[in-house]
């Protein structure tokens, strides 16, 4: 398998400037200048079938596409590196070894679209990765592939790093334009969208860490050849798969789009721990509901995972062996989901608060059997919240309801968790 992400990876340390451009890097970027039209460059992206890595999985380039032509004064792009999806860490990983891929990714989607000053949103507590991209946007500077004029194209490009008060809610791209404005981030109505008004009321286009590192290899090698480093003729390009839990080998795999759940689980991880069987993961991230055995053939891909019930998501997967108690898990998640809430909305300010409740009553032994049918209004009811994260905290306790309910009635009828020290 072809890397595209990590192929300019070195172990253990940083990939340098200058490593980077011997190995082809800003070599796309040079290429769009001088031989293609902004126009062309964003058909290339729309041509690849490139989607979303943040999360949501839309189409990149019908999303600059959304971006209007003639509306006066600047417009702007933002790169989402909140990443405080609990089981993500492909962003950290991907720009602690080569902050050089983003910055030309960024370059070339701000030459698509018009764009002249863009922003880094980095997570608080990536401190090594704020300064790995300092590093970066300076060296890009001097050689001048950032600044007035690159390459004496016309195209000019200032870009900032940001780095964020924190809070799980930044990563919803109008709560980050609001943090980024120094507002409080609470997410914004939509209409209108951002793409029209955005950052200071400007047309404005937010798309995560890996969506636009994967620039530069689509306008190098071209659409269909980035679309044949799937794994399936549906699926488009590699994606990084960040995986934890009960495995005997744990990291942020670079992958073809499309490997199924246990090729991925016995592939690169090298199957489950010693003394563990398979019971359940997380397949997309903290906000995505559990995959079980019955999932094992799954294509890794967005549309296959949405098809069999839960979301692709970040590709954060988190793997949990038999002595799991699921009701432990779903607690955990929605103790994290509660505390990050932002209060704007009350589905999600009141309900997230009652949802764990009723799992810490569950829990220790003090659960009643009507607490079921409570939790399972609860995964209708906050799905009408004013942004995604209450409808997302629900994703672990729908699969929860729908996979492990018999665990649910166990807790209540034997009045205590039954997996009480076989956890590990």
């Amino acid at each position: 398998m072809e890397q595209v992400l990590f192929k300019h990876n070195r172990p253990g340390r940083m990939t340098s400037f200058d490593e980077y451009c011997d190995e082809g890097g800003f070599a796309a970027l040079a290429r769009a200048l001088a031989e293609m039209t902004s126009d062309q460059v964003q058909q290339t992206v729309i041509d690849s079938g490139l989607r979303g890595r943040g999360g949501a999985g839309f189409p990149t380039g019908k999303k600059w596409s959304f971006v209007p032509r003639d509306l006066p004064g600047p417009r702007y792009l933002i790169c989402n590196c909140d990443e405080m999806e609990p089981g993500t860490y492909k962003d950290r990983v991907l720009l602690e070894s080569n902050p050089h891929l983003l910055v030309e990714g960024m370059a070339l989607a701000c030459y698509a679209l018009g764009v002249q000053h863009a922003f880094i949103f980095v997570r608080r507590g990536y401190e090594r990765v704020a300064d790995s991209l300092r590093q970066a946007v300076a060296a890009a500077q001097q050689a001048g592939f950032l600044g007035e004029n690159i390459r004496g194209s016309g195209f000019s490009l200032e870009l900032d790093i940001h780095q964020s008060a924190g809070r799980y809610i930044c990563g919803e791209e109008t709560a980050l334009i609001n943090a980024l404005e120094g507002k409080r981030a609470n997410p914004r109505v939509k209409p209108p969208f951002p793409a029209v008004k955005g950052l200071w009321g400007q047309p404005t286009v937010v798309n995560n860490v890996e969506t636009l590192a994967n620039i530069p290899a689509i306008i190098s090698g071209g659409p269909q050849w980035w679309k044949s480093q799937a794994a399936t003729p549906e699926a488009a390009g590699t994606k990084l798969f960040c995986v934890s839990g009960h495995l005997a080998r744990t990291e942020c795999f670079e992958l073809p789009l499309g490997m199924t759940l246990g090729q991925i689980i016995d592939g690169p991880c090298g199957g489950m721990r010693p003394g563990s069987d398979f019971k359940a993961c997380i397949p997309g991230g903290a906000s995505t509901p559990y995959f079980t055995k019955e999932q094992w053939n799954v294509a890794m891909d967005f549309d296959p995972v949405a098809k069999a019930g839960s979301r692709l998501g970040t590709g954060g997967i988190i793997v949990f062996d038999q002595n799991t108690c699921m009701v432990a898990v779903t607690l955990n998640l929605i103790r994290f989901f509660a505390r990050e809430s932002c209060g704007w909305c009350t589905p999600c300010r009141e309900g997230l608060p009652y949802v764990r409740h009723i799992l810490e009553r569950i829990e220790a032994g003090q659960g009643e059997d009507s607490d079921i049918e409570i939790l399972r209004e609860h995964v209708r009811l906050l799905n009408q919240a004013f942004c995604a994260l209450a409808p997302g905290a629900m994703g672990p306790l729908d699969g929860l309801l729908k996979h492990f309910e018999d665990e649910l009635r166990e807790h209540i009828t034997a009045r205590r968790c039954p997996f009480e020290g076989m956890r590990s």
